[in-house]
């Protein structure tokens, strides 16, 4: 009988002890403690563009990426890298990726796609901001290097061809 006794008085015992926690534990809403999936992409954009913008003036170079010089989807390789987002090397692939989106709901860090010459897509730039309804990017221009533009200008307005979302 006392061997059968001390596993039972054993169990109760530790049933009753151990489910007592000294742990604090809050029951307020977890969301209240994490940042919401807007606020991160806001934050990734913001990111996107502190890099970018320290490209400003940096010279056109065909095929660069690097200070010595940049080309358009030189400068989105580098500004994406700044929150690990790997893009393809060419401003046509580099419109494959993400969501397409209207022009109308672009916002930072969203992509603006043009074709320049030829017969597809050969440029892009990274939506700097909208105010007004007036779209400005940063890209790298051939005769400019880096600088910041308007889609209101009517070169950029009469080669767009559409808005990408990859953040």
């Amino acid at each position: 009988m006392k061997s059968r006794l001390l596993p039972v008085l054993l169990s109760i015992f530790f049933l009753t002890f151990s489910c007592k926690s000294t742990r604090n534990i809050s029951y307020k809403s977890s969301e209240a403690h994490k940042k919401t999936h807007s606020e991160k992409l806001d934050k990734e954009a913001d990111s996107v563009l502190k890099k970018a913008k320290t490209f400003l003036g940096t010279p056109y170079r065909y095929g660069g990426t690097t200070r010595s010089g940049l080309d358009c989807s030189g400068l989105v390789i580098n500004s994406f890298d700044a929150v690990g987002v790997q893009m393809p090397r060419i401003s046509s692939d580099q419109a494959k990726e993400g969501k397409e989106i209207r022009l109308r709901d672009v916002k930072e860090g969203d992509l603006v796609f043009f074709k320049t010459s030829g017969s597809g897509i050969n440029h892009v730039g990274i939506v700097e901001k909208v105010r007004n309804g007036e779209v400005f990017f940063i890209h790298s221009s051939t005769s400019q290097g880096v600088i910041i533009s308007s889609l209101e200008e009517t070169y950029w307005n009469r080669r767009f061809v559409k808005a990408v979302r990859v953040l």
